[in-house]
């Protein structure tokens, strides 16, 4: 995990490295087209608009490296995890109905070693929670039920895993964001006082970082709260199968021990 958040920080880095290099010879190249039409003599029609990721490249750039690309970071470091827990998520499904019937079926037909080995063979937090209430069915079904109900924690704590962290980027977004916006204000204070007039074009400058900044750490939460939301909401529905199932692997047991 720790090798991908390096690699995708880098990634970032990159990204704004192309990409401000890219607004240093665009101004260039348009001075350059814009003397070969006057040579030339040809009346050509200007684009309506320029793409919408020069565009976006452009506002990342006048809002400032300091505050932009920090808020960046957390982006794409808050998406890699999300992506990786709903990936976990995703796999760890599987078709609970069915698992159950045949572990009930290998039970009654093989034995608590023939549904022991099935339950190893599957994936899954519910499989391995089978495995775990199997495995202690010789000590009792009180050991079992205890031995359910500890190993759902630990299942449920493994499908938390890096959520502290999306939960961290959401929080420090908006907050990079705001902080952008009090050094923008700063700074325009600071150009009215040097220049002791409120003209607009004093200030502009800083109060677009402050704007710029503050958008790009709000949009960054928002992105990651649904991310968010989306994990725990599957995260819910799965413990909620594991409870439902933990519960027939209890009545499984006690029929089975009552033969």
């Amino acid at each position: 995990m720790k090798k991908l958040f390096l690699v995708l920080a880098a990634a970032a880095l990159s990204f704004g490295a192309a990409y401000a290099q890219e607004a240093d010879q665009a101004p260039a190249n348009e001075v350059a087209q814009t003397e070969v039409v006057a040579e030339a003599d040809v009346v050509t029609e200007e684009p309506a608009g320029e793409p919408m990721h020069f565009a976006l490249m452009k506002k990342f750039l006048e809002g400032g490296w300091g505050w932009m690309l920090p808020v960046l970071v957390c982006l794409i470091l808050g998406l890699a995890i999300s992506i990786e827990r709903i990936l976990y998520m995703t796999f760890a499904q599987i078709n609970t109905k069915k698992f159950v019937a045949n572990v009930e079926k290998l039970l009654n037909e093989k034995g608590v070693e023939a549904a022991k080995e099935y339950c190893r063979n599957t994936r899954g937090p519910v499989a391995s929670i089978y495995y775990q209430g199997l495995m202690r069915y010789d000590q009792g079904l009180e050991a079992v039920e205890k031995a359910v109900v500890s190993y759902g924690s630990v299942q449920q704590g493994l499908m938390e895993s890096g959520l502290s962290w999306v939960s961290l980027f959401i929080a420090l977004s908006p907050s990079l964001g705001f902080m952008g916006t009090v050094v923008g204000m700063i700074q325009a204070f600071d150009d009215i006082e040097r220049s002791a007039t409120m003209s607009p074009t004093v200030v502009a400058g800083g109060i677009k970082v402050a704007l710029l900044t503050t958008i790009m750490g709000l949009i960054s939460a928002c992105i990651l709260q649904v991310f968010f939301n989306y994990i725990l909401s599957k995260i819910e529905s799965q413990v909620v199968n594991m409870e439902d199932t933990s519960i027939s692997l209890v009545d499984m047991l006690t029929a089975y021990s009552k033969r």
